[in-house]
Order: C-alpha cells, then sequence, then structure tokens
C-alpha cells in the first residue's frame, strides 16, 4: 500500500492520511483480501489515544495523476494524520534515548496493547516503523495489515517482520498473539534503550 497525505472534503482545514492499496495485492490472493477486511473491521472497533484512527473506507476510490490519468476503482483507508512522523526517524536521528525515554514510551505501547488485547486483537507486526508520533511525543500503533481478532491464542501464520518476529512464528510452531506482541514491544524498547 501507499499512504498519502490529503484534505478532508467534508472540513479542507483537516488533514487525513490516505492509505491506498495496491491492485496487485489484492489481486494476488484471498488472503490478501481478508487481510484488508480484517484491518478495516479490527480499526472501526479500536478507538484508543495510542491508535490510529480510522475516519472512512471504502473500494471505489480514484487517483488522478498530475498527467491527467485516473485510476478509478481504488481501495482505501482514511485515517487520522498524524504530524510528528515515525518512531523509526527519531530513533534514528536521536540513537540510544535511555532508560527514562524507554519508560516513557514503554508505559505508552504497554496502555495500547492492554487495550488492544483485552478486545482479542493482535497486532502480529509492531516494529519502529508502525508506530507513529506525534508533536508532544504520544505514539499511535498504525497498520493493522497483519493483525487478527478473537482466535488469537493458538495462531500458525507467518506474520510479522524478521528482526522484530519471536522466535516461534520462525520457527513455524503455535503461538500465542499476545505475547508475540509483547516480544515485538521488547525488541522497539532494546532500540529506543
Amino acid at each position: 500500500s501507499k499512504v498519502y497525505l490529503g484534505r478532508s472534503i467534508a472540513d479542507p482545514s483537516q488533514t487525513v492520511a490516505i492509505k491506498i492499496l495496491k491492485e496487485e495485492f489484492l489481486r494476488r490472493d484471498n488472503d490478501s483480501i481478508v487481510s484488508v477486511h480484517n484491518e478495516i473491521t479490527i480499526l472501526k472497533n479500536l478507538e484508543h489515544p495510542g491508535i490510529i484512527r480510522m475516519l472512512d473506507f471504502g473500494d471505489a476510490g480514484q487517483v488522478v495523476k498530475p498527467s491527467t490519468r485516473v485510476i478509478p476503482n481504488l481501495v482505501y483507508i482514511v485515517m487520522e494524520s498524524v504530524q510528528g512522523g515515525l518512531l523509526f526517524d527519531m530513533c534514528q536521528l536521536m540513537g540510544a534515548m535511555g532508560e527514562d525515554a524507554g519508560r516513557f514510551f514503554a508505559h505508552q505501547m504497554l496502555d495500547s496493547l492492554e487495550f488492544m488485547h483485552s478486545r482479542r486483537v493482535v497486532h502480529r507486526d509492531l516494529k519502529l516503523e508502525n508506530i507513529l508520533i506525534d508533536e508532544n511525543l504520544n505514539l499511535k500503533l498504525a497498520d493493522f495489515g497483519f493483525a487478527c481478532y478473537k482466535s488469537i491464542d493458538c495462531l500458525k501464520s507467518y506474520r510479522g517482520t524478521m528482526t522484530y518476529m519471536a522466535p516461534e512464528i520462525k520457527e513455524g510452531k503455535t503461538y500465542k498473539g499476545t505475547q508475540v506482541d509483547l516480544f515485538s514491544m521488547a525488541v522497539i524498547l532494546f532500540i529506543i534503550v
């Protein structure tokens, strides 16, 4: 997918993030379509300050290129815009930030994970690149493309990013979604500190 910065039609002073899913991804297999439906269902049901807020979605979006070529029938998700960037970029810029920063960010991540997990949702791709940070250093978990819900205790699918991935996923074992999220959070914390 690609994410664009846009303006709300209802309120042109409000910026939004528009995630457009690539057609080749959706045509790849049924799992790709299911993952998009899961992401939309999950985001509709998770309202928390530490989780990106979905504003709208649809399958009849269009992009008008500078050449005036129109690309129709695009699947899209409109989300709140977070102006601070990625936690990844902050870590690249700052390097190791120490234990105080680690505690500050760990508290926010744990609060978001506790909320998600209490609603039987697991992310399965927590990484610095999927955490947005606003101008007040508030974190927002984003990109729920690998997330799943309800049946989260006995998972088998290979999901995530290798460097943040729990060993049981790499080894092809059955795993608990909540535990692999905590493992990924620990990797993030290690990088921050």
